[in-house]
Order: structure tokens, then C-alpha cells, then sequence
């Protein structure tokens, strides 16, 4: 009982500031219809029951098979093995994120089909468990890490200048939506199971962090692929109010049960078949903890369905309503100011935040506290929605305008900042960007897309996803700065008192 009290209050104060927001919006710039304000708020009690019942079963379910399957995977100590299972695993959790597969419904529908959401799905899903697998050979040869995200991210880089505008949006938007829910606290504790076994601990700690980093740029690689590959080079990009106009409060969340029940069995029944299999063939787990682990399991699968249905029954249709209201005002500077408020609260509400903002208090034992990893986060991502909405503003600023900047200062730091908080940054930009942000921002920057003259529905649309995730980068490899020069003051200030 004191778990499920203390995780409810974890997650009340992170949903509240957004409940907040969106009803001191309501109550000023912009009025919303009667039922749409019910229905948010209706689903905001949702998100924080379903988000309770999420992050129980992560902790006795998700981080534990993650926990149990890395530390096999390390004692096998075959190579081959380890990487087979890297690119099934990788595979079945990327297709299963439900971040995912809302921003691939959304390029589905924005397009009108001519980027299918089945080629992104399953193009994501393989880049993910390809780039899975080479992060788990980087654990194993010692290979240091900012190497590997300079080689990546120059290939990229590469890659983008033949990379029409639409897809390069979508590239870097499915990199930060591959990595989110489900996909964060399995990849997490898998690289924590695999870099235990190594006898050198600070090379352990270092190693636990970067996998998903690591794992995310296949997304971007695969889209670009596509792209490469693709013959059609002009999309038709258009979005009617998607907005559900509805007098009855319940009845949208009831017509969402059907299809968020199917999502949810997507999504987590390729974990359990993981468990199940490895349950017989590897782990051999005592009845008791095999028994626990399960209930995760259903505690997980019962909490991701509320938590999806308040999110697309309440959320969605609030953020394209307030995106299209605030981009037809006159004046442009609440939209900025709000999307940067908006970013800020938002961010906090994401389940994944919480599980890595945990384990590098664990992995660092309490020196890096959560609110110091939170606070930096928060308004790196405030700053990367308020620059999205400038970009939709001022049709001239592209995204490349932002992203090579930002990626220069990020590869650039990598080479000053402790290696422990290059891991952790990397990993926050895909953190960063899981429900909430796909669906909530996302709505609310395409529904300005969409009211605001001369914006390009499908160019301006997308790519925010893209920029939250480079946000944390820049700000949390920062913090690392300011940590390591305390750590120097202290280290100096123990030298003086010494002589």
C-alpha cells in the first residue's frame, strides 16, 4: 500500500502542473467548449491512476526481466548470442512503444497514407534493434562511447544533406519517439544487467548509461534509408481538425477502449513472451520472484492502457485545440511563451523521466540527485517547444538551423564533460520524448502548423520531437561541467586544508 501511495503522490505532483496550465488557459487566452475541458480533466485522473499502475509494474516487472536478461546475456559470454538477442529484443520493444506508434499514425494520417505508418514502424523497429546490438558489442570491446556517437553522428549528418525536408523531420522526430515508455526502462536496466558483470566498476558505471543513446540514432539512420529509397518526392500534406466534437464526456474514452486495449496487448506481449521463454530456458526463477514479476507485468499492462486512454481520449484534442486557438492570435508572443511553459511541465509528466532520473541516482549512489538532473532537463525542453514554435512563426528557419548547432555543441562537449554524464545526456534525449510529448506537444505544434498561414504542415509540423531530444544533450552535459568544476573546488579546498 505505501508503494502504490507513494508512486500516486510521485505522479500527482507531475501531472498537476499541466492541469494547471491548461485551465488557467482555459479561463483566459484560450476558452475551450464545456465537454473538451471535462474530458481533459477526466483524463488527466486518468494518466495519473494509469501512470501509477505503469511504474509499479516497470519496477517489479520490466527492470527486473531487463535486469535478469543482461546479466545472462553477459554470463553466456558468447558474442553471438549476445548480439542475436540484441537485434530480436530491440525489434519487439521498439514496435511495441507506444510513442512510436502514435507519431507514425500521425505521419500515417498527415500525409494521407503516402508515408504509410506500417514502413515507419517497421524500418524504425529494425534501425533500433541493429544500432541495440551494436551497443551491446561496444559494452563488450571497451569501445568508448563519445567515439561511437561522433561516428554515428557524422554518418547521419552525412546522410541528411540527401535527405528530402519531410523526411529529415520524421527521421529525428522517430529517434526520440522509439525511445519512450516501454523501450527506456527495458533498454536501461538491460545495459545496467550487462555492464555488472564487468570487474572494473567505474568502467561498469560508465557503461550503464549510452545504450539508449546509442539505439535511438537507428531510428533516424532508417528513416533516412527509407527516404533514399523512396521514389515519391512530393507529399500532399494536410490536417482537418482532428479535434473529437462530442457532447458526451465518456463517450470518447469508451470508443478508445477497443483500440488501446490492442495497442497495450502490442506493447507488452512480446515482453512477456521474453520472460516466458527465458523464464524456461535461462533464468530458472524461484515461483515467488517468477510470480512477482508477472503481476509487474499486469500492473504494467492495466496501467498503460488508462494511461493511453486518458491521453488520447483528453490530451490530444487540449493540445491541438490550444495550438490552433493561440496561432491565430494576432499577437505571436504568448505561443512562444506558452509552448516554452508548456515544454517545461510537460516533460516532468513523462513516465520515462522518472526511471532514468532513479537509476542515476542509484547508479551514481545519491552523488547526481534527481532534481538536479530534472531541473536542467525541464528547461532544455521548455526552450526546444518555445524555438519549434518560432520555427512555424518564421517559415525561413528550417530545422537543420537548429539541429547542426545544437549537435556540434553536443558531439563538442563530449570531449570535456565527464564520461559518466555524456552517457546520461545522450540517454535523457531519448527519455525525453515518450507519450506526453508525442502526443500532447505534438498536437499542440501541429495544431499551430496547421492555423498559422505559410507554415508547411508536414516540414513544420514535425521535428519538435527532434528538437526535445537534443535539448537534454546540451543542458545535461552542461550539468555535468558544473559538477565536475565543484568536484575540482572541493579537491582544492581539501589540498589547502592538508598542508
Amino acid at each position: 500500500m505505501y508503494v502504490i501511495k507513494s508512486k500516486f503522490m510521485e505522479v500527482l505532483t507531475s501531472v498537476l502542473p499541466i492541469t494547471v496550465m491548461v485551465l488557467l488557459l482555459h479561463f483566459t487566452l484560450t476558452p475551450m467548449e464545456g465537454p473538451m475541458i471535462w474530458r481533459f480533466l477526466f483524463g488527466a485522473a486518468l494518466i495519473m491512476v494509469g501512470l501509477t499502475l505503469f511504474l509499479i509494474g516497470v519496477d517489479i516487472g520490466v527492470t527486473p526481466l531487463g535486469d535478469h536478461t543482461g546479466t545472462a546475456l553477459a554470463k553466456s559470454n558468447k558474442l553471438w548470442i549476445v548480439l542475436i538477442a540484441g537485434v530480436i529484443l530491440g525489434f519487439f520493444i521498439s514496435i511495441a512503444e507506444p510513442g512510436l506508434l502514435v507519431l507514425a499514425d500521425q505521419v500515417g494520417f498527415v500525409t494521407s497514407g503516402q508515408i504509410s505508418s506500417m514502413s515507419i514502424l517497421m524500418i524504425v523497429s529494425i534501425g533500433l534493434a541493429l544500432m541495440l546490438a551494436l551497443g551491446f558489442l561496444r559494452i563488450f570491446y571497451n569501445y568508448p562511447l563519445y567515439k561511437m556517437l561522433m561516428i554515428l553522428y557524422v554518418l547521419i549528418f552525412g546522410l541528411s544533406i540527401f535527405t528530402s525536408r519531410e523526411f529529415l523531420a520524421i527521421s529525428f522526430d522517430a529517434s526520440g519517439a522509439t525511445t519512450g515508455i516501454l523501450a527506456v526502462p527495458f533498454i536501461l536496466s538491460l545495459s545496467l544487467g550487462i555492464s555488472k558483470m564487468k570487474k572494473d566498476s567505474k568502467a561498469s558505471e560508465k557503461d550503464s548509461f549510452g545504450l539508449v543513446a546509442i539505439a535511438s540514432t537507428g531510428a533516424i539512420l532508417g528513416v533516412m534509408l527509407l527516404d533514399l529509397f523512396t521514389k515519391n518526392t512530393s507529399f500532399n500534406a494536410d490536417i482537418e481538425s482532428v479535434v473529437t466534437v462530442s457532447d458526451s464526456i465518456l463517450k470518447p474514452f469508451i470508443a478508445l477502449i477497443p483500440d488501446m486495449l490492442f495497442e497495450s496487448i502490442i506493447a507488452m506481449s512480446p515482453l512477456v513472451v521474453i520472460l516466458l521463454v527465458l523464464q524456461k530456458a535461462v533464468f530458472k526463477l524461484q515461483k515467488r520472484e517468477f510470480r512477482k514479476m508477472v503481476n509487474g507485468f499486469i500492473y504494467g499492462f492495466i496501467g498503460l492502457v488508462i494511461f493511453l486512454i486518458g491521453v488520447n481520449g483528453g490530451f490530444m484534442d487540449v493540445g491541438t485545440s490550444i495550438g490552433t486557438a493561440l496561432a491565430l492570435l494576432d499577437n505571436k508572443v504568448p505561443i512562444v511563451i506558452i509552448g516554452f511553459i508548456i515544454g517545461l511541465v510537460t516533460i516532468i509528466a513523462e513516465p520515462a523521466v522518472h526511471v532514468l532520473t532513479h537509476q542515476i541516482e542509484e547508479v551514481t549512489s545519491g552523488y547526481v540527485k534527481r532534481i538536479a538532473v530534472l531541473v536542467p532537463l525541464s528547461l532544455g525542453v521548455g526552450l526546444a517547444v518555445a524555438l519549434s514554435v518560432i520555427r512555424i512563426l518564421i517559415p525561413e528557419i528550417q530545422l537543420m538551423h537548429y539541429l547542426v548547432p545544437g549537435y556540434i555543441i553536443s558531439l563538442g562537449l563530449m570531449f570535456v564533460v565527464p564520461k559518466l554524464f555524456v552517457g546520461i545526456a545522450f540517454d535523457a534525449g531519448g527519455v525525453a520524448t515518450g507519450p506526453m510529448t508525442a502526443t500532447f506537444i505534438l498536437a499542440f505544434v501541429q495544431g499551430a502548423a496547421h492555423a498559422y498561414e505559410g507554415a508547411d504542415m508536414l516540414v513544420d509540423g514535425f521535428g519538435m520531437i527532434a528538437m526535445v531530444a537534443m535539448a537534454p544533450i546540451i543542458t545535461l552535459q552542461l550539468l555535468g561541467l558544473v559538477f565536475q568544476s565543484k568536484a575540482k573546488k572541493k579537491g582544492a579546498v581539501k589540498e589547502h586544508e592538508v598542508h
